[in-house]
């Protein structure tokens, strides 16, 4: 009952108040980051959501769109902005996907939505990932984020799929509010945010 009712009323509710609560802060980080990205505040791009469903995250941008001289964009650690690096510590980059949780596309906890690329090299054990809507924060990301293996997160994934319940969800949101605070497990070592998965790991 809850994994197929309650939980979307739940997501609906606390989308719609916190994103009323964080109105003020998502207004200042947009205006920040209009200035600081030349007029690009946020960052768009396409996600596979439950049953691999093709949608459009919505996220703040914090890199801006800058290139060498053959045209090609500089590596992720010369294009992050103070501004973006502060907004991505704190975790504010997120708050635009509050919009994706009251829209549908996304859950408040749930795996986090990965490219579509790599929808064609999952196992058949990491495909259960998308079972269920992808999440702002989630199992993964409290026992870990992204300082975790790509393998390990999927282990999670799955698990957190396969043992889905309102207790767990109530955990990991405490646990989430606890990671943020902390800043922990943001990046992997020697990357300003996770290594791509090239689909040579099975559970």
């Amino acid at each position: 009952m809850y994994k197929g009712f309650f939980k979307r009323i739940i997501d609906l509710i606390f989308a719609f108040i916190g994103f009323l609560l964080l109105l003020p802060i998502f207004l200042i980080v947009t205006v920040a980051l209009y200035f600081a990205n030349q007029g690009k505040p946020f960052f768009f791009q396409r996600r596979p959501g439950k049953n691999e469903k093709i949608f459009s995250i919505i996220k703040f941008k914090t890199m801006n769109d800058r290139k060498d001289a053959q045209g090609n964009l500089l590596p992720d650690a010369e294009r992050l902005t103070a501004v973006g690096a502060f907004v991505r510590k704190t975790s504010l980059d997120e708050i635009p996907q509050l919009i994706n949780v009251l829209k549908g596309d996304m859950a408040l906890i749930g795996p986090r939505p990965l490219l579509p690329e790599y929808l064609e090299i999952y196992s058949p054990e990491q495909k259960k990932r998308h079972l269920v809507r992808p999440g702002i924060t989630g199992w993964a990301q409290v026992n870990g984020r992204n300082a975790i293996s790509w393998q390990r997160k999927f282990e999670l994934d799955v698990w957190y799929v396969e043992h889905l319940s309102f207790g767990l969800d109530l955990k990991i949101l405490l646990l989430t509010v606890k990671k943020v605070f902390r800043s922990e497990g943001i990046t992997q070592a020697g990357h300003v945010s996770a290594e791509k998965f090239t689909g040579n790991l099975e559970l």
